[in-house]
């Protein structure tokens, strides 16, 4: 591929006969407006999405964006990466914020408190992405990550919604806090990332696993050997744009309307046709997020 074309959008794929949902997505990081982006989604058999907060202002944005839109269901969270940065602040800027200072962990009760209240709005369906990520925190934001998760736990109880699970390199401890905490009713993990004994592991517990772009990746045998024992009907489709756009298109922009691709994959690696997949994870979806 030409270094040029990796900023000319994929193209649209061959539409799907049955409608799916994109079970996680971030618009507000799109580079087309979110009606242009839905309706190209729609154009090809993606007619909903769940749009993913990250901090206090993506979970402002997408509880707006739900009410503005039929189509569009909202989470709301702090990302694991981001509960660190509110208590030790960012000299870096890294989080599309600028530069912050330490908070510490009032700054983080606070922070929690208002996502507490977006939680209790009827279009926000989940609380997440929230979880652990071992691979872009040090040791010295640990506590700070596993408290907010904590937090975020008990929100999704209080407000019966669904929990959108971040696990990067964290596997075991995910696992361990949820059983520590005891699960919300409805838990998903976002971009899945295990293997297949963990996929039996979330099965057995009720998890759904809600496979991304990189599924299609050559290097990602163990993410189709979990999709293969996972339970049909606990899995979720989702493009996690615009991140981990699937082969053929790897390293350009992922859109929701990009979905066909992944799920097409999806069904081939599970043998069951691509009306099959799409019917599982439409309404594994719905069951998931509640609506």
């Amino acid at each position: 591929m030409a270094p040029q074309d990796k900023n000319t959008p994929p193209p649209l794929p061959e539409p799907l006969r049955v409608a799916v949902a994109d079970s996680h997505t971030h618009l507000d990081m799109q580079d087309s407006s979110v009606e242009e982006a839905l309706a190209k989604a729609a154009s090809v058999g993606v007619t909903t999405v769940v749009q993913v907060g990250c901090d206090l202002a993506g979970s402002r944005w997408a509880a707006e964006t739900a009410a503005a839109h039929d189509s569009v269901h909202a989470t709301v969270a702090l990302h694991p990466n981001e509960a660190p940065r509110i208590v030790l602040g960012d000299p870096d800027g890294w989080s599309r914020q600028g530069t912050r200072e330490p908070g510490g962990d009032s700054a983080l009760d606070a922070a929690l408190a208002e996502i507490d209240r977006l939680a209790a709005l009827p279009q926000v369906r989940g609380v997440g992405e929230t979880g652990l990520d071992y691979f872009r925190t040090g040791p010295e934001g640990m506590a700070a990550q596993e408290a907010s998760f904590r937090a975020h736990i008990q929100i999704a109880k209080r407000h019966d919604k669904a929990l959108v699970i971040h696990d990067r390199e964290a596997h075991d401890d995910v696992l361990r806090i949820l059983r520590e905490e005891g699960a919300p009713d409805r838990v998903v993990f976002h971009c899945y990332s295990g293997d297949a004994e963990m996929a039996k592991i979330c099965a057995a517990a009720g998890y759904f696993m809600s496979f991304a772009g990189n599924v299609t990746f050559k290097n990602a045998q163990h993410l189709r050997d979990a999709l293969a024992v996972a339970p049909p009907e606990l899995v979720l489709v989702e493009t996690d744009a615009p991140f981990l756009t699937p082969a053929p298109y790897r390293g350009r922009a992922n859109a929701p309307y990009l979905i066909p691709v992944t799920l097409r994959a999806m069904a081939e690696v599970t043998s069951v046709t691509e009306d099959a997949m799409a019917t599982a994870v439409a309404a594994n979806t719905a069951r998931a997020f509640g609506y």
